[in-house]
């Protein structure tokens, strides 16, 4: 099982790597691939692992086509061994970061002794992982623009990403039609961007950086903590013993936005490695295509830099360092807005707003391995945050702007020890972990009084002492189960119990059925949970009569995953489903009063839940085509002052198509993605005189939906040695939300909304870039 989350080896944190082939052994799960030479594939070639002398494993053979299937053998192993008549035998390492290896390899001739070639193609959904999850690799970064977080998940149908307004530009994504803050979001395995980091997170990382990207449905491990309610992505950074020396990427699109991208690594000795990851990205032209006077996207300019640094003792101890430190500013609204002597003055004259972000980040991890005992380990992971932020909304010329800023500091330890009952067929993890979060907000309408009872949502420090156990049982064959419990005291609402379960069933070799159930826990933030409503009329009103209680639910759900072949390939089929049942949740009403998001606890009686379906289908039919489709079902609800209606912005259909191919030696790849929503319901906007639209107390009779749409996003790719251009089209069919900032024209009224964002604002979008790289 892995160090960190129980789930994945290649995420494992500081044992080598004969712990997750271990893993991969006890799992049954198998290398698959193909051997091929210049003219075609090679049938009737041996692969078999590299194994001590004396030791004997599984071997097989190639078929007509050039494939094989290879399982793994009963002790690890990261090599296989590749031969046939009349070619150079090699020796071939099989990637430990994927979730279920596939290898290319292409053999030469006999009379040639040059370097074999081979390339990875990790299948998406894991093949032996306990839980639900998918990965997305680097490979498939590659395939979109990429430039941050935001935009990593266009080629994946298990998240959706979504605009939150129409004036700050921000992202947000959702899992199991829940939004983000739901689900645990982590890099190198660690909780990151989180508390008043979320509205903007997934722009403070670039995408380069990313080495892959593990999506998780359902509760994960306890081990990572307690707020994972929909499921938990997780960002794993290069890493600086197995990224390339030097990576640089550019871009820029037709807005006027650039990014400028550096990734740097560097082997220092056999124990000592360092990468240096650098981003800035800047937009400083004002565009407006859709003609309503605001800028389709703000003004912004980000630098942002993360250092890590790696020691590899060689005899059991690998310790990480990294750093990093962020800034960014932006400046949205009106066309006319100008930030000037007298910044009231400028927001009173245009509605405009300004956002400055300063973030510091540091995390070390630790760990030590029991020579001639991989399964055993012991370790310490250390992070913590200083997160400073000011924002400025313009609000009502009478009063002044609307102001919310903040302060967080975050700290974060999880001391880890891992080992067996008996043999790997019982193993056990345990630990203590603390978290300390420390918030200091402040939100201002101008002259008018904030509505929030609470004062604790605005001031608060939070002490959690927390232990936890985790059971995985695996017999090797065809059952994995895993059985978490963690216990944590928090300091403002008393002792709060997390229990997890895990089982993975094997009916055949192909076939694997998933279960998961667990509970979740969360301290909701009531004005950064729901940021993008100011940039609207609406005020913020906590309901005094509700008092200020956590967030708490379960989430309950499985899935099939199929293996079969289409045209003697491998290919893929997942369906799934997951219910999650709010027993507390901090609802924020939009239905009710138009004036106001009035944010209020479930009563008694009151039902929160989302329900999500999907089916997807994975296959090559054709050497160098891949095809992804799929189809998501999503029915969320919630109790808005006794009426049970669908969440705002929530499309309930959703598909999802992708067409990828690459040529000979990926020297040309092109990629499609359509993705199609349904219709989804709207929330009235704030009252403007004409009382029109939803009318709340008549259930869904008269609910406005947005419409149902499509939108095209392709690129295409050409390889050099070291070089690679690349140029892409989002939105090929420039759809626009129409008049996507309600009473653009009098931005000061109380009829002023720029958060029901449905749909694109700015039309079709074009772009290129470039990569530089040296292995």
């Amino acid at each position: 099982m892995s160090f960190i989350s129980g789930r994945y080896p290649r995420l494992l944190l500081g044992i080598p790597g004969i712990l997750p082939l271990l893993a991969h052994a006890q799992s049954g799960a198998a290398v698959r691939g193909e051997v091929r030479e210049g003219r075609g594939p090679v049938p009737g070639a041996v692969v078999r692992w590299l194994l001590p002398a004396g030791a004997t494993g599984p071997t097989t053979t190639t078929n007509d086509a050039g494939t094989f299937v290879l399982p793994f053998p009963a002790q690890a192993s990261h090599r296989v061994i590749v031969g046939a008549v009349g070619y150079t035998t090699d020796t071939v390492a099989v990637p430990t970061t994927s979730a279920a290896p596939y290898l290319r390899v292409s053999l030469r001739g006999g009379a040639a002794l040059g370097e074999v070639a081979i390339t990875g193609h990790a299948v998406a959904y894991s093949a032996r992982s306990v839980s639900s999850m998918q990965t997305i690799s680097a490979r498939d970064l590659t395939k979109s623009a990429c430039c941050n977080l935001a935009e990593s998940f266009e080629t994946n149908a298990a998240v959706e990403v979504s605009t939150a307004d129409a004036v700050s530009g921000a992202k947000q994504i959702q899992l199991l039609g829940l939004d983000g803050s739901y689900s645990l979001l982590t890099i190198d395995n660690q909780p990151a961007l989180r508390g008043l980091a979320a509205p903007y997170r997934l722009g403070y990382l670039a995408g380069p950086w990313i080495g892959s990207i593990d999506i998780i449905k359902g509760t994960g491990s306890v081990v990572n903590g307690y707020e994972g309610i929909s499921g938990q992505v997780n960002i794993q950074l290069k890493e600086p013993d197995l990224t390339d020396q030097l990576l640089l990427n550019t871009y820029v699109n037709d807005l006027g936005k650039f990014d400028l991208n550096a990734v740097a690594s560097q082997r220092l000795n056999k124990k000592w490695s360092n990468v240096l990851l650098l981003h800035t990205d800047h937009l400083g032209n004002r565009v407006d295509r859709n003609g309503d006077g605001f800028l389709d996207l703000p003004l912004a300019t980000q630098f942002n830099g993360y250092d890590k640094v790696k020691y590899k003792s060689g005899t059991g101890l690998v310790a990480e360092l990294g750093a990093g430190a962020l800034r960014e500013t932006r400046q949205g609204g009106q066309v006319g807005f100008r930030e000037g002597a007298s910044d009231s003055l400028a927001f009173r004259q245009y509605y405009g707003t300004t956002q400055r972000t300063d973030r510091y980040t540091a995390q070390a991890r630790t760990s030590y391995t029991w020579p001639g005992r991989p399964f055993q380990s012991l370790g310490l992971l250390v992070n913590g945050t200083s997160h400073d932020f000011t924002s400025t909304y313009s609000f009502r010329q009478y009063s002044g702007p609307r102001q919310y800023s903040g302060h967080q500091t975050t700290g974060q330890a999880t001391l880890l020890f891992q080992s067996v009952l008996g043999n790997t067929m019982h193993t056990y993890r345990t630990g203590l972990s603390f978290l300390y979060d420390d918030y200091h907000e402040l939100l201002r309408n101008g002259d008018i009084p904030v509505l929030i009872a609470a004062a604790q949502t605005l001031q608060r420090t939070e002490r959690v002492p927390g232990a936890f156990a985790e059971y995985t049982y695996n017999n090797t064959r065809n059952l994995t189960a895993v059985l978490g419990l963690r216990t944590d005291y928090h300091n403002l609402f008393g002792w709060q119990v997390t229990p997890r379960f895990n089982l993975k069933y094997d009916v055949r070799p192909a076939t694997s059925l998933r279960v998961s159930a667990g509970r979740g826990f969360r301290v909701p933030n009531p004005v950064a949970d729901n940021a993008a409503m100011l940039a609207s009329a609406r005020q913020f009103y906590l309901l005094p009569s509700s008092g200020y209680r956590p967030e708490t639910a379960w989430n309950l759900g499985g899935s099939l995953t199929q293996y079969f072949q289409v045209l003697g390939r491998q290919a893929t089929f997942v369906a799934d489903y997951y219910d999650t049942i709010f027993q507390n949740q901090l609802v924020a009403d939009m239905y009710t009063s138009p004036q106001f998001i009035l944010l209020d606890n479930l009563t008694p009686g009151a039902r929160s839940f989302a329900r999500s379906a999907q089916a997807e289908v994975q296959a090559e039919p054709l050497k160098g085509l891949q095809v992804k489709a799929a189809y998501k079902w999503l029915d969320v609800r919630s109790t808005y002052a006794g009426q049970l209606l669908p969440k705002p912005l929530t499309p309930q259909n959703r598909a999802f198509l992708n067409l990828g191919y690459a040529s000979a030696f990926d020297k040309w790849r092109a990629d499609l993605t359509v993705q199609w929503y349904g219709e989804r319901p709207l929330a009235h906007l704030p009252a403007d005189g004409s009382n029109t639209g939803h009318q709340h107390g008549t259930g869904t009779t008269g609910l406005e939906y947005a419409p149902r749409y499509a939108l095209l996003n392709t690129q295409l790719t050409r390889a050099f040695k070291r070089i690679e251009v690349y140029a892409g089209v989002e939105n090929l069919t420039n759809f626009r939300q129409p008049n996507p900032i309600q009473n653009a024209a009098t931005p000061f009224s109380d009829g002023f909304d720029a958060a029901m964002v449905w749909g694109p604002v700015y039309g079709r979008l074009t772009y290129a870039g470039l990569r530089y790289r040296i292995e």
